[in-house]
């Protein structure tokens, strides 16, 4: 099973970003971990954890309001 990220800009439209694949949900979370201010930078404002073609969960880059 591969896990991989997909990713999503500010109106929730698919953009585009590194096309990793991981053997493990824990290597991809460890990696977008080291990742994500990068991606944040870059427009990515949120992205879904894919396993194969099913989405584990999703989750915001963005820093939560204040």
């Amino acid at each position: 099973m591969a896990w991989s990220w997909r990713y999503e800009g500010t109106n929730g439209e698919s953009v585009e970003g590194p096309a990793e694949s991981f053997g493990s949900q824990a290597d991809a979370e460890s990696w977008i971990g080291q990742t994500w201010r990068e991606l944040a930078a870059s427009g990515v404002t949120s992205v879904a954890l894919v396993e194969d073609d099913r989405v584990e969960y999703r989750m915001s880059l963005l820093p939560p309001a204040k």
